[in-house]
């Protein structure tokens, strides 16, 4: 059922600590540094009785073998989230890291093949670069951008001056002559330092990441996971997708993979190239609801020259975490990933085919009503009206639900596009996540009956 903790000590009665929960209660999980507490919006989710995924629920689900009652789970966290002391578990399944139809030994299983290529990775790359494993990161660069490795001002090689005295010494890692640096090992070498910077801006308002070992610890999972993903390798704002698992998960492999699966779903945001950005596509989408459903801001948009909605680029890349509290942003991301939830995920994922995602999670349509209880609600009407390859994220719809909950304000003062970043920028903290997702599927609705008329 997976390894989830919090930053203290969990609630022993996950269905009674809810009784009386409130948002303070839930922020206490998640502790905030004293000293940042005025600069953090506030965090509207509760907990609630009958609604919210408790931790004996979620245990109730379960069948003795270990089988998942996942229609049941999916219809819980869709009405009221996952509370914090079962969350990381919860994780594991909606984004496809376990089968619900496996037992509890097929996972273990599982899970301890998946710790041991972990293991396997991470050696590799402490091999050739020290530090990572060490309980300690890099904030400057190792090597220059002709592969040549970067000098401390003690002489010692940047990589590793920062590693423990049980760490093999890097001359053994690093070839005298650089001549041959494979290209994706230099850009993977290049981006660790700025992993490393991104590591330290990362939900610093956290006292969970004023000890230096977890922020190390985010920085090995990303830095193996930039080492494996040799086509993306590390983007800017993967730290803010990593960082939730790293806090939720305990061992450091099963954050990595959870993390991993999560890319699954949103690494074509982070291709980029030198004409375009990974996450145009989505924007160009989100471009395309706006004016189905709301022509005239569009219209308004495009005459500001924003009809790119580059001014929504942060909020898909990163779902939406600056927008809400650290809570907040939990509860969000769970309850999308609960409403698009496509039981074939886990095998789809798994497959040695590698064709097109869409193709996996739609070649087997369920025909019988209880097997479609075990997609999420978004992915339920997106298969009975036809558009479930069409693969549009609800992110994109929420991004439109915002823009129409703004139509206002947007059409009377926006003169330009420095005005509509302003705007929306105000969102930040007096947005409500439920009503939030509400109005997104509102707007799907109103999106698929528009474009079935056009």
């Amino acid at each position: 059922m997976g390894n989830s903790k919090s930053s203290i000590a969990f609630k022993k009665d996950g269905g009674r600590a809810m009784k009386n929960s409130s948002s303070e209660e839930l922020d206490s999980y998640y502790p905030v540094r004293p000293e940042c507490l005025a600069g953090v919006p506030k965090t509207r989710f509760k907990a609630r009785v009958g609604k919210t995924l408790s931790e004996r629920r979620w245990k109730a689900a379960f069948s003795k073998e270990g089988y998942l009652d996942i229609a049941g789970v999916l219809r819980r966290i869709q009405r009221g989230g996952i509370h914090p002391s079962i969350k990381g578990a919860a994780w594991e399944f909606l984004l496809g890291c376990f089968d619900p139809e496996s037992t509890f030994e097929e996972r273990n299983q599982l899970r301890q093949q998946r710790r041991e290529q972990y293991a396997a990775w991470k050696s590799e790359c402490q091999k050739i670069v020290p530090v990572i494993g060490s309980g300690k990161f890099i904030t400057s660069a190792i090597v220059s951008d002709d592969g040549q490795p970067i000098a401390s001002e003690d002489g010692q090689p940047i990589e590793s001056a920062a590693t423990t005295s049980n760490s093999q010494d890097n001359n053994d890692a690093v070839p005298a002559d650089n001549g041959d640096y494979d290209k994706k090992m230099l850009q993977w070498k290049l981006s660790l330092h700025q992993i490393g910077l991104d590591v330290v801006r990362t939900d610093r308002t956290l006292v969970f990441y004023e000890n230096e070992a977890n922020q190390a610890k985010l920085w090995d999972v990303l830095a193996v996971y930039a080492w494996m993903d040799k086509d993306i390798g590390y983007v800017q704002g993967m730290s803010d997708i990593c960082s939730p698992m790293v806090i939720l998960l305990e061992n450091e492999a099963d954050a990595y993979w959870c993390f991993e699966r999560a890319m699954r779903r949103l690494r074509e945001n982070f291709k980029c190239s030198t004409n375009s950005i990974g996450v145009q596509s989505q924007l160009s989408t989100l471009a395309q609801i706006v004016k189905t459903v709301d022509p005239k801001l569009h219209q308004h948009l495009e005459e500001l020259d924003g009809g790119e909605y580059l001014f929504a680029f942060r909020m898909l890349m990163v779902l939406f975490r600056r927008e809400f509290s650290f809570v907040d942003s939990l509860y969000l991301w769970e309850v999308m990933w609960a409403m698009e939830y496509n039981p074939n995920i886990y095998s789809s994922y798994d497959d040695k085919r590698q064709p097109l995602l869409s193709e996996l999670l739609y070649d087997d349509k369920p025909n019988d009503k209880h097997k479609l209880k075990e997609y999420g609600k978004f992915e339920r009407n997106n298969l009975k009206t036809g558009a479930a390859e069409q693969n549009s994220a609800l992110s994109v719809f929420l991004v439109a639900s915002v823009l129409e909950t703004k139509h206002r304000q947007l059409m009377k003062e926006a003169k330009g596009l420095d005005d509509v970043v302003e705007i929306l920028g105000e969102i930040s903290g007096n947005l409500d996540a439920r009503k939030a997702l509400d109005e997104a599927l509102k707007v799907h609705k109103k999106y698929m009956k528009q474009a079935k008329k056009s």
